[in-house]
């Protein structure tokens, strides 16, 4: 079949699944609504049997090219550069008639798993990759067997023999895979890295404004994943602190660019210490979350003023490392002056009528802090009610908060109490991580998802230091209206009757990143320790890789020619003689040509002997390379009907001239 022709539906159909297949691999990483879209679309391209016009390709992909960028807010990043991958692999089988473009969309399509695997290293990814490779390679060896000039001239293997051959190749491959997965020299950072869209994953930035994590409180996504090695600490102190945010404009608050003034932390720490293991998913910001109150920040991190864990690169991938909390310590019971100046400072011209009721409050309560934070507290149980649904905020939101709507969130909360607290002459700052969890019963490990969000407060209090203060937590049990619960079972997809299945996949998921994708350049120098070597260098990773490589090539040598037949076997001799015979009457094999094409091809140049033919070289192919067994006498009739075939002679010249 030549590389211009019609390709036959047989084959197109192999190329069909497999595109398919790696699209559905791509699409774990695009926004269900998009990939929903995508899906549809690519149904349509590839069921379609008639050629469709270039300028209705041309509207098709334009049409969703404008969809990826509206649904990605016209940013250019990671996410979008994936949606409009997964658009191009969509459409692309409307070109796709010809042999020619059936290799294009199989190269093309290779770059979905790919791109896929870029962003999720999980197992999910790489199960839905490895059938994606398994269909492309049985597409691929679709497209070489319809090429063939003869079709049926020599027997194709079954869809069975197909697989197998497939499954074997991907099993040759492994060893060598394996070698370069566990053993060659990895970096500590990668050598480049792919640009985000605006929304970082983690969903926790440096500033807060109110009402901006109503979106992050439907996301269900484990944000980290805990276990701890000693003792768990009761629920009521699983506080899992990211940020902490010192500057306040009279909207929203920020982490501020200068941390300096922060100090070094002072940390007076009891006995009920808590050690645990973190794995981070990737945030794409330079801070780990640790349980408050971190004790010391693990290797190659540094433990800020304000306790949070600073790294100085984002954490792109996934963080897995150990930490001691305490969360009864004590710290900083003496900061810096300019600290607690920080801790004090306010906007001019806002919120006017907070700062009224916090000047009444403290010539009412004289220099007594905590009387005060109690009566704001108080205040909040008595009169404020818990939602997700809050009005819109104005020029003075405290204000509005406070005397007005006093119905919000935990960004509500902590931002009205901060300033209160500040206006008020207490020294208070909004931190900002995630509370409580929920604890796997397979693993028995703690997920924290993105929607256990939370932002909570701090007060400096003479004599105590800075102390954990959650006005959310103020609010009385009768005036929550709604929860991020309720709110998880109304987005929920699943019933929680399948909570065991999720639970035990999240299991799975655990185990895979801890065994295969938080493997990194820090635990690969230290894979050689059971040969004595404490920590490996580039140079001894190098060997080590080099060994592992040969032994696995000799591995898949092995493998490969175990069960083949011997170099001198009589058959493979008779097989070669009978090939030497063809050749003086001007059908020479090629050294690269497969037995299977070469028995094709004397059919077809043999018109008067192509059924003989075309049975030697079957029995021939199905013995040689299909491992079917022969019998001693099946053995021995093949070998004699090789040794006895004779070409036809070829004709003379004088001899045609006569015989026309």
């Amino acid at each position: 079949m030549d590389a211009h022709e019609p390709l036959p539906p047989p084959a197109r159909r192999w190329c069909m699944a497999a595109a398919a297949a790696c699209l559905a691999t791509l699409l774990t990483q695009v926004d269900p609504t998009l990939a929903a879209g995508i899906a549809v679309v690519a149904i349509l391209c590839m069921t379609s049997s008639r050629p469709w016009p270039t300028a209705a390709r041309l509207l098709l992909l334009l049409v969703l090219g404008a969809l990826v960028l509206v649904m990605h807010d016209f940013s250019i990043g990671r996410e979008s550069g994936t949606a409009g991958l997964a658009a191009l692999l969509a459409v692309k089988p409307l070109e796709t008639r010809r042999l020619r473009d059936a290799h294009s969309l199989l190269g093309f399509s290779l770059f979905a798993p790919f791109a896929a695997f870029l962003q999720d290293q999980g197992p999910l990814v790489l199960a839905l990759s490895l059938v994606a490779v398994l269909l492309l390679m049985l597409a691929l060896a679709a497209l070489v067997e319809f090429r063939s000039d003869t079709p049926g001239a020599v027997p194709r293997p079954t869809p069975h023999g197909r697989v197998r051959t497939a499954l074997i190749a991907l099993a040759l491959a492994s060893p060598l895979a394996l070698a370069a997965f566990w053993l060659f020299p990895r970096l500590a950072t990668p050598l480049w890295g792919t640009p985000v869209d605006a929304g970082h994953r983690g969903g926790l930035a440096d500033s807060m404004r109110p009402d901006e994590w109503v979106e992050l409180f439907a996301d269900d996504t484990p944000a980290l994943r805990v276990r701890f090695i000693d003792r768990e600490p009761p629920g009521r102190d699983l506080y899992w602190r990211a940020r902490v945010l010192w500057d306040f404009d009279g909207d929203g608050w920020s982490r501020g660019g200068d941390v300096l003034p922060l100090g070094r932390p002072e940390v007076r720490a009891t006995r009920a210490a808590a050690l645990y293991e973190v794995m981070l998913e990737p945030t794409d910001r330079n801070y780990l979350v640790t349980l408050d109150v971190p004790l010391a920040p693990p290797p190659g991190a540094e433990l800020l003023g304000d306790l949070t864990t600073h790294v100085d690169a984002p954490v792109t991938r996934l963080a897995q490392y150990m930490m001691t909390s305490d969360p009864a310590a004590e710290h900083q019971r003496d900061p810096p002056e300019p600290l607690l100046r920080r801790a004090l400072a306010l906007p001019q011209g806002r919120n006017p009528r907070t700062l009224e009721l916090a000047a009444r409050w403290r010539a009412e309560a004289g220099d007594d802090d905590v009387a005060l934070v109690r009566r704001a507290l108080a205040w909040i149980g008595d009169e404020f009610s818990y939602s997700l649904t809050v009005p819109p905020a104005g020029r003075h939101p405290v204000d509005e908060f406070l005397f007005d709507s006093q119905v919000g969130f935990c960004q509500h909360y902590s931002s009205a109490f901060a300033m209160l607290m500040r206006a008020a002459g207490v020294p208070t700052r909004v931190v900002l991580g995630y509370h409580g969890g929920y604890r796997n019963p397979y693993g028995g490990y703690w997920v924290v998802r993105r929607q256990d969000a939370h932002a909570w407060n701090e007060v400096w209090l003479r004599g105590r230091g800075w102390t954990r203060v959650d006005p959310t937590a103020a609010v009385a049990p009768t005036r929550v209206l709604d929860t991020v619960d309720d709110l998880a079972r109304a987005e929920a997809l699943l019933p929680e009757t399948f909570a065991p299945i999720v639970d035990f996949g999240d299991w799975v998921r655990r185990g895979w990143n801890d065994l295969v994708v938080a493997f990194d350049a820090d635990r690969q120098s230290r894979l050689l320790r059971a040969f004595g070597v404490r920590e490996a260098t580039s140079r001894q990773l190098g060997l080590a890789f080099a060994i592992g490589a040969a032994v696995a090539l000799a591995l898949t040598l092995w493998l490969q020619v175990r069960g083949r037949p011997p170099r001198h076997d009589p058959l493979v001799a008779a097989w070669r003689a009978f090939a030497r015979r063809l050749r003086r009457v001007g059908l020479e094999k090629a050294p690269s040509e497969p037995p299977a094409s070469f028995g094709a091809r004397i059919a077809a140049a043999l018109p008067s002997q192509a059924e003989e033919l075309a049975s030697l070289a079957g029995r021939y192919v199905a013995w040689r390379y299909e491992g079917r067994e022969l019998s001693f006498d099946e053995k021995a009739l093949l070998i004699a009907e090789l040794q006895a075939y004779r070409a036809p002679r070829p004709r003379s010249r004088r001899t045609a001239a006569a015989a026309g």
